[in-house]
């Protein structure tokens, strides 16, 4: 069967002492695995806790870990999954079988706070055995090394197996592996290219494998029922050749003590992934990290950490963290793209077996938020590809088919992949075109002073298309509806604005004019437009979120997953970036009158007291509150919880009003996981189906909006104001401080 533990364990520990692996004994596996093309698959918790990339272009990989163990990994690019996920199985041979997800608990900790590194320590909940697991990604090449201390805490001898999962090249179900003995590796790929690209992988380790299979999941083949059923790897197959959704296991030889290092390479083909993987072990764990953790601290070089957040080890963490991860998440090949995030919310619940959209999408507005965060913290340079992006690859020409909806030039789509709008098909696309994102793309490259002649032919396009188009929007910020919106307005009249400064420096001052004028048009009408004085709540003076036509007091009702209710009874907190924005002073009568019923209907305080708000009454984007299953499950009473990234926005409000707003920062950082991320979405209500009050459900963890809120907060505070405030908006319309 192999190295035997019990009889070796001291053997092991001297050979390891001395820097020299483990023989592998005669393979045993041969054949092919019966059981094609095997189960279902899905993608993992949104949650992650820890995620991580080099700063180097020449290593495009990404690695996430939730629950302890590695989910998603990303390969060549950010809109790419290769992995659902990597754990490992221990057994003493006779009695148990633990999965390390379920059998442990988990403790996250970072060596160093200014590098992307995690370590992960899990502890058998039996008080067996201990596994500490330290992540980096080589900076030399695509491969993620997981460098791992496995301990038995009770004196006994126990078996070591790693069990992945491949999903390469976006899903489970089109895989085919096998083991590659010249480079003692398991390697597997996809043959369906993605963006133009097949995938593969190789998984080897620093200590040869003494048993390895590929088999395919949930049948006779899958290694982890095989370890199961009889608490050892006894049926052992070479081959999985037919496409399907494969698993791969191996064993690795331990002792009482025993240190190696996992790499997960990969390449457009077998090859070269095992040949990634290879080099990598070779250069050995400690050069890749201390070249990896060299990186990241090359970036924060000359980035000032603000006082908000400096003299508060939990503060300062979440700031540098999230500072790191808007750097990280930045595409390898298309410079500038920025992903919303590397998870799929409520992944558990999503099917595995085709490629996901998830948050592995450019929004602009997202990439906007990010850009102004990063421009703030200063790193204009990175800002400032931002920008070149939107107009470069993801403004919209000519008539462009989206997922149900068409296109017109000028406009933005509702999100695409790293790659811009280029071969994108209509469900990369999405549905539907949101103005805002038509306009804050205007803004960011005002911003960053993308002010050129070129980039302002493309400018004059959207501006165009937003005059003729607005003020309603055919979707606002959270997608969900249409009509005119204070946030989606706010966001218009900054972006017309900013384009008629531009149309201006570039000589055209009849657009200037066109542009301006609309922008004071609506910007005096929307109140009569949206703020009803008839609603249910407070005092019933208040912006509605959304209004269908130009009546916000009259008995029109749209209809959510929780009923029909009038769009006047309908609260969320857009109408505050008409202050961020610059639009109208935090001491605007309208808007002053709305934050009682703002509060009273969409705040929630934790345990804590910390201050977290919904997005809307009635929103449904949330767990069940049956039983506690994620979004794409669709059990009953669905329900949207609270978004730490709004606590943000209300911080920035305060601080336009003139009052402090360091409490804000402090919920944000509160919100974040054990590998201070912040999430998308905070559980609302007492302790309930594993979730705590205050802290991440299972959507999105880290979400980069939430991530560039916290970092443009906490400048903010030491600046005194809203740092993204753009100052030709401000000065048109009289705002101090802009």
């Amino acid at each position: 069967m192999g190295w035997c533990v019990g009889h070796g364990r001291r053997s092991a520990a001297l050979l390891l002492a001395a820097g020299l692996t483990f023989a592998p004994s005669a393979a045993r596996a041969a054949g092919e695995a019966p059981g094609a093309p095997g189960g279902g698959s899905s993608w993992t918790t949104g949650d992650k806790t820890a995620l991580g990339t080099a700063t180097a272009t020449a290593s495009k990989v990404w690695f996430t870990v939730a629950n302890g163990v590695t989910s998603e990994v990303f390969y060549p690019r950010t809109d790419v999954p290769d992995v659902q996920d990597l754990q490992y199985v221990v057994s003493d041979g006779s009695s148990f079988t633990d999965l390390e997800r379920d059998a442990t608990t988990h403790a996250v900790s970072m060596p160093d706070e200014k590098s992307l590194e995690y370590t992960v320590t899990n502890t058998a909940t039996s008080g067996r055995y201990r596994l500490t697991k330290t992540y980096v990604t080589d900076p030399a090449r695509s491969t993620l090394l997981i460098n791992t201390r496995f301990q038995s805490l009770d004196g006994g001898a126990y078996k070591l197996y790693v069990l992945y999962n491949p999903s390469l090249a976006g899903s489970g179900g089109n895989d085919t592996g096998a083991w590659d003995a010249a480079s003692g590796a398991l390697v597997a790929s996809d043959g369906q290219p993605v963006f133009g690209s097949t995938v593969a992988s190789a998984l080897k380790s620093s200590v040869a494998f003494t048993a390895h299979s590929t088999g395919y999941s949930g049948t006779s083949s899958d290694g982890y029922t095989d370890l199961s059923a009889t608490k050892r790897l006894t049926n052992q197959y070479d081959t999985a050749s037919s496409g399907g959704n494969i698993v791969q296991t191996a064993q690795v030889p331990v002792g009482a003590d025993t240190t190696f290092t996992l790499a997960l390479g990969f390449g457009a083909d077998r090859t070269s992934a095992a040949s990634a993987a290879t080099a990598s072990l070779s250069a050995g764990f400690g050069a890749a990290e201390s070249s990896y953790g060299s990186g990241w601290h090359g970036y924060l070089t000359g980035k000032t950490v603000p006082a908000s957040v400096s003299g508060d080890t939990l503060r300062r963490r979440v700031y540098l963290v999230g500072l790191m991860t808007l750097h990280g998440l930045e595409d390898k090949t298309f410079a500038g793209a920025n992903v919303a995030s590397l998870a799929t919310p409520w992944g558990d619940y999503v099917n595995g077996n085709a490629l996901s959209d998830g948050y592995h999408r450019v929004w602009a507005r997202d990439l906007y938020q990010q850009g102004t965060a990063l421009l703030a913290a200063g790193d204009a340079t990175q800002a400032k590809r931002m920008a070149q992006w939107l107009w470069n690859r993801q403004q919209i020409t000519a008539w462009t088919q989206g997922d149900g909806v068409s296109y017109g030039p000028g406009s933005f789509p509702r999100y695409s992949p790293v790659g811009g709008v280029s071969g994108a098909t209509p469900q990369q696309l999405g549905c539907c075109e949101q103005l805002d994102e038509d306009a804050f793309p205007i803004v960011l490259a005002w911003q960053t002073g993308l002010t050129d002649a070129a980039t302002w032919s493309k400018i004059k396009l959207t501006a165009d298309h937003i005059v003729s188009l607005g003020p309603a929007t055919p979707g606002e910020r959270w997608e969900e509806q249409g009509g005119i919106s204070p946030s989606t307005v706010a966001a218009e009249i900054a972006g017309l604005v900013c384009a008629g400064d531009i149309a201006r420096r570039n000589g055209d001052s009849a657009s200037a004019a066109t542009y301006e004028n609309t922008a004071d048009s609506w910007r005096s009408r929307l109140d009569g437009w949206t703020f009803t004085t008839t609603g249910y709540f407070g005092d019933h003076r208040y912006y509605e979120r959304i209004e269908h036509d130009t009546d916000p007091n009259d008995t029109y009702a749209r209809t959510f997953a929780d009923g029909t209710w009038y769009e006047r009874d309908i609260v969320d907190g857009g109408f505050l970036d008409l202050v961020r924005l610059g639009v109208r002073p935090a001491s605007y009568g309208d808007v002053t009158a709305s934050l009682p019923e703002l509060d009273a209907v969409d705040s929630v305080t934790a345990p804590n007291g910390d201050v977290y708000w919904h997005r809307y009454n009635h929103d449904s984007y949330g767990e069940s509150q049956d039983d506690g299953t994620g979004w794409p499950a669709a059990h009953g009473h669905l329900t949207g919880r609270a978004w730490p990234l709004l606590s943000g926005e209300r911080g920035e409000y305060e601080l336009a009003a003139g009052r402090p707003a360091a409490s804000y920062l402090q919920a944000m950082a509160d919100a974040g996981n054990a590998g201070y991320l912040i999430p998308e979405q905070v559980w609302d209500r007492a302790n309930q189906y594993g979730f705590t009050a205050g802290k991440p459900t299972g959507s999105a963890a880290p979400l980069a909006w939430a991530e560039a809120q916290y970092v443009r907060l906490a400048q903010s505070i030491d600046a005194g104001r809203p740092v993204d405030r753009p100052s030709v908006v401000a000065s048109r319309y009289g705002i101090p401080g802009g």
